[in-house]
């Protein structure tokens, strides 16, 4: 038998946070974001069933990643978000017809001595306030003459980030609008601008291409409430099995570290999986798991492989019994909570070794 551990991806609700999406922002069209292996559904299957309901184009972190789009047959925009690493990168750009984003001097420079067999359509990226990548607002018009200059350049749209989505009602994000569109006012282009936060809480910024991510895996974009008051749906479940079950005596201390003793002759469970899967280690005791349907926790520190769970709620529990880590019933963003982390950090980092079954 193998490990229990296990990834299960509901295809039919990513198609109906991509649908989400569209009732969000009618008017714009959606690069769907799936960089960092889909945020961990899984590229290719993901991409393959966004494309199917109707994404515009994808956006992704790397070449690499762009190519197994382009391998696995799907044909939409592609673009890259980090933009170029390399000039060599140019001839793959060109080579399967990617979108790169160029944020820094270096890489006009290698467009313009660049000659490639086709030209590029390229994403100027503007720094309308995140100060992570991208132009100064007062050099866009400079810049946009100097990449329509180049033999190797073609369409030029805009884009920009949003460092404050996040949290509704921050003036940050209407003053980075704000921005935006005065630099790139003057100039013929497509823009984009919203992310996950700014499909749902900022409509100004919709503009041509949204470029939702986190929203699309049914986890909230924002600092708090949930994802259902968004009509989002989770798209993943982490699960695994419980591999045995102990009986415990009071004051007896619960793995590494004798962290946790029980309180009183109780259950104790192991379940199969741990840090090495991608479960966070700093989950804390009292961080809550779902045990045949029903609610219980953890105890004692996170190990590798193995967790351990306090199963005094659930007391018929019985080796091979199902165990959620996370799901639709128990959302990822409450375990990041736990773990003081952010929801991104536990889908991205499952590992290799947790398989993914895809449904719907």
């Amino acid at each position: 038998m193998s490990r229990p551990a296990r990834a299960c991806i509901d295809l039919a609700a990513l198609a109906h946070n991509l649908d989400r999406v569209r009732r969000a922002a009618p008017d714009s069209r959606i690069m769907a974001v799936v960089k960092a292996d889909a945020y961990g559904h899984g590229l290719v299957d993901v991409a393959h069933a966004l494309g199917e309901a109707g994404a515009d184009g994808f956006g992704v972190a790397s070449v690499g990643e762009a190519r197994l789009l382009r391998e696995a047959g799907l044909e939409q925009p592609v673009s890259l978000l980090s933009g170029l690493f390399s000039a060599d990168e140019l001839e793959s750009a060109a080579r399967y017809h990617l979108r790169p984003v160029i944020h820094s001097d270096h890489q006009v420079e290698w467009l313009a001595r660049a000659r490639l067999d086709r030209p590029l359509d390229i994403w100027l990226k503007v720094d309308s306030g995140m100060h992570r990548l991208g132009f100064a607002p007062e050099r866009t018009a400079e810049v946009h003459a100097r990449l329509r200059a180049c033999r190797a350049v073609s369409a030029i749209g805009f884009m920009s980030h949003l460092a404050r989505a996040d949290e509704r009602g921050a003036p940050h994000t209407l003053r980075q609008l704000e921005s935006f569109l005065a630099a790139t006012d003057s100039l013929e282009g497509e823009r984009s601008l919203a992310n996950s936060g700014g499909v749902l809480g900022w409509p100004d910024t919709h503009l041509d291409w949204v470029r939702p991510g986190l929203m699309l895996y049914g986890i909230t974009p924002f600092v708090s409430g949930s994802a259902t008051e968004h009509g989002l749906r989770a798209v993943m479940t982490f699960e695994t099995a419980l591999v045995a079950v102990r009986r415990c005596r009071r004051g007896e201390a619960i793995g590494y570290g004798g962290a946790w003793v029980c309180p009183e002759d109780m259950p104790v469970g192991v379940a199969a999986v741990g840090y090495g899967d991608g479960y966070p280690r700093h989950a804390p005791s009292g961080t809550p798991v779902l045990v045949n349907g029903r609610r219980a926790t953890l105890v004692g520190r996170v190990s590798m492989d193995l967790l351990c769970i306090d199963l005094r709620e659930t007391p018929d529990a019985r080796p091979g019994d199902p165990v959620i880590l996370w799901s639709e019933g128990l959302p990822v963003e409450d375990i990041a909570k736990r773990a003081e982390t952010i929801p991104y950090q536990l889908v991205c980092g499952l590992s290799a070794r947790v398989a993914r079954r895809f449904s719907g």
